[in-house]
């Protein structure tokens, strides 16, 4: 029997030694409470009224928690023996290490362990309706930063193998200069306000802070860490591609990487806790699980998971192909670099960007797109799709409100008339390095072209510039007939460089896209370095150009600078290069807005994917930037007008199968009107040299 209470209380003490503590220092208090007063009671006189055991209990107490009623007790003992002060002292002086040293330690010990269980994830948290980050990345932070844009209050969870003060530290400044930011636009706006109007227009539009992040640092495919979470009711999860830039030296951060584009269990791992524990009967019904795919493996196994528990109509999950996205974003802008800031635009979720609502499918949609565009004149319809939540029409517009406010129908007021034999012109490309998505980049050149090659015209005409091992690994491009010309140079080479860039732009009419790479697969201390050495070799060369020729036509040179860490930004903007692409953030943009609106993961898929060389008739529709010049006819250019009778008077002159829908316009230098809000209140005065934003399959 001893035996088995001995066994039970070692187990005790092992699973519960904060208990266990807590319990001895309960019990060693109470045996020297009991023994303080017991001789106390022994000691005083008997001739008091107050005498006896409990009275010298309340005594003890109170010298116990303060050392100053010691005084006060043996005044009211009366005729203190020196045995008795003695006593007292050593009561005190032992109750104090005991009682409240030990009390103290306890509460103090416990408050540390309750922090650190907080940061560490072992502690659940309750909430709903939240997003939940798995991962960390470089483009996790412009997912929270967008999160700003939602206008509502959003909670952030990340759960990550990584520490959460750089993590909160990262978010934090990101948010900060964003907010920065957006102070100081608004400021400007409204500077020539007058007091009254202007306090009030700052207020209004001023970018409050209304994200709550809380980061836990923990295994992603642990299912108690994910439940912690609350990861059932969270209203997206977004499961992020881990980034081993940080972790190891340069050589074993290469060999990671080949390891990677094998493919990913670390993802599998994790898509397979969070699809189990979303598909439970007690987790939110159509939760959306967003998964960064980079390779073909991980791909498979994800659709394979996704056929599976899809069925279940809990969760759905949305691979984002990372590589293959981004290579067709930088392919279009090399082709049309003011697409950049479109998307820009439209990707985020601020000012004009895309919305969705249920609609049957029409079988006129074009009919059912004019009639829309016809009695709505705060929003620009775009098409109809059946997607894998029903059938919506898409939309550009400020806001919901905005593509439901109806207004009197209207006719087109403007005539105009299309160039029947509008084409693009050839493009002259020169890519300045590489990254891993090269192979990726070149298949969204090579959709293009098999669209857009025009009588047997070569519509690109690509040079590459790039170290010998990166040209080897691609084959020196030799399976893309339009890379007419490969380039053996490393970054240091610069002579060669700056020639072979001018040999590329003399060697050819029009104008020149300039396509800077950086490479993603080096280590975190050399991101963006080597792009940034090769934009200084192209400045220098537009600079010469400048110098010797005052005639020289800067707009003749597009220069599309890709950089993967944002704190660049000023550093690239600095050197007037207005299409800096950071590839992260597009990601980031999309991922937000898909999180949210799960139906346009369908749309972005279309508009980023060209038709399939050879195809006969066109059913991909695409953003284009059309020159004002070429896309009416000669001497057509429409006068002054509303926005509004442009875009109807284009769509009704557009050829059927093909219909143009204008969204805005950018002008030379950068500037760009997205036609968003009422349409009536916006003036067009379009020139020569300013180019229209089209939607359209061709």
């Amino acid at each position: 029997m001893l035996k088995k209470i001995k066994e039970r209380i070692s187990i005790f003490v092992v699973k519960n030694p904060s208990i266990t503590i807590l319990i001895a220092i309960l019990i060693l208090n109470i045996v020297l409470f009991g023994a303080a007063a017991a001789i106390i009671s022994c000691l005083a006189p008997k001739s008091l009224a107050y005498t006896g055991f409990w009275p010298s209990v309340f005594y003890t107490i109170s010298m116990i928690l303060d050392a100053g009623c010691m005084e006060y007790v043996i005044s009211d003992i009366g005729e203190a023996s020196v045995a008795l002060i003695v006593v007292c002292i050593f009561t005190v002086l032992l109750g104090m290490i005991t009682f409240t040293d030990a009390v103290v330690g306890y509460v103090t010990n416990y408050i540390s362990r309750f922090i650190e269980d907080s940061q560490s994830g072992n502690r659940a948290l309750k909430v709903s309706q939240h997003t939940v980050i798995l991962n960390w990345n470089s483009r996790a932070s412009e997912i929270v930063n967008d999160l700003l844009y939602t206008g509502k209050r959003e909670i952030v969870v990340v759960l990550a193998g990584q520490d959460p003060e750089g993590i909160l530290h990262e978010i934090n400044e990101r948010l900060s200069a964003t907010l920065k930011s957006e102070t100081a636009a608004v400021r400007r706006e409204s500077a020539d306000m007058p007091l009254l109007p202007r306090l009030m227009y700052r207020r209004k539009h001023r970018l409050k802070n209304n994200v709550t992040v809380i980061v836990r640092e923990g295994e992603t495919y642990s299912t108690k860490q994910l439940t912690d979470i609350s990861i059932s009711q969270a209203s997206s999860i977004i499961l992020l591609t881990k980034e081993y830039q940080n972790e190891v030296c340069r050589y074993g951060n290469t060999e990671r990487k080949e390891q990677l584009e094998k493919g990913n269990a670390n993802t599998i791992k994790t898509l397979v806790q969070v699809a189990e524990l979303t598909s439970s009967e007690m987790s939110l019904d159509h939760q959306t699980i967003i998964v960064e795919v980079e390779d073909d493996w991980t791909a498979k196994l994800v659709e394979r998971i996704t056929l599976h528990k899809e069925n279940l109509a809990k969760c759905h999950i949305i691979p984002v192909y990372v590589n293959k996205v981004l290579g067709q974003i930088l392919s279009q802008f090399s082709i049309m670099p003011e697409l950049n800031t479109v998307y820009s635009e439209l990707f985020s979720n601020r000012g004009a960007e895309f919305f969705f609502r249920p609609c049957p499918q029409e079988k006129d949609v074009e009919e059912a797109t004019w009639n829309y565009m016809q009695t709505h004149r705060h929003a620009i319809p775009l098409t109809i799709m059946h997607t894998a939540s029903g059938d919506h029409a898409f939309s550009v517009a400020n806001s919901n409100r905005d593509c439901e406010q109806a207004s009197a129908p209207a006719v087109p007021s403007l005539s105009v008339k299309l160039n029947p034999d509008y084409y693009i012109l050839p493009r002259n490309i020169v890519i300045i390095g590489h990254n891993s998505k090269c192979r990726d980049i070149m298949n969204g050149f090579s959709a293009f072209r098999g669209e857009h090659n025009h009588q047997g015209e070569e519509v690109l005409n690509i040079t590459v510039i790039d170290d010998e091992k990166s040209l080897e690994k691609m084959q020196y491009y030799s399976e893309y007939p339009y890379v007419t010309k490969t380039v053996v140079a490393d970054v240091f080479d610069a002579e060669l460089i700056r020639q072979a860039i001018e040999d590329a732009i003399d060697g050819h009419k029009g104008d020149t896209s300039l396509l800077i790479l950086s490479d993603d697969n080096t280590i975190t201390e050399d991101i963006d370095a080597a792009a940034l050495t090769y934009l200084i070799y192209v400045q220098d060369i537009i600079f010469d150009r400048q110098k010797s020729d005052p005639q020289f036509d800067r707009e003749s040179i597009d220069v599309v600078v890709e950089i993967l860490n944002p704190k660049n930004y000023d550093v690239v903007h600095n050197y007037s290069v207005d299409n800096v692409v950071i590839s992260n953030r597009y990601i980031s943009k999309m991922v937000t807005q898909i999180g949210r609106k799960q139906a346009l993961f369908e749309f972005y898929a279309d508009i980023l994917t060209y038709d399939e060389e050879g195809s006969d008739t066109y059913e991909s529709k695409e953003l284009y930037v059309k020159e004002v010049s070429r896309f009416f006819a000669p001497d057509a250019i429409p006068a002054r007008c509303t926005a509004r009778d442009l875009i109807l008077s284009v769509y009704e002159a557009s050829p059927k199968n093909n219909k143009a829908i204008v969204l805005g316009y950018t002008s030379p230098g950068g500037k760009m009107t997205i036609f968003s809000g009422d349409q009536t209140d916006i003036e067009v005065e379009l020139q020569p040299k300013d180019n229209l934003i089209i939607f359209s399959n061709h």
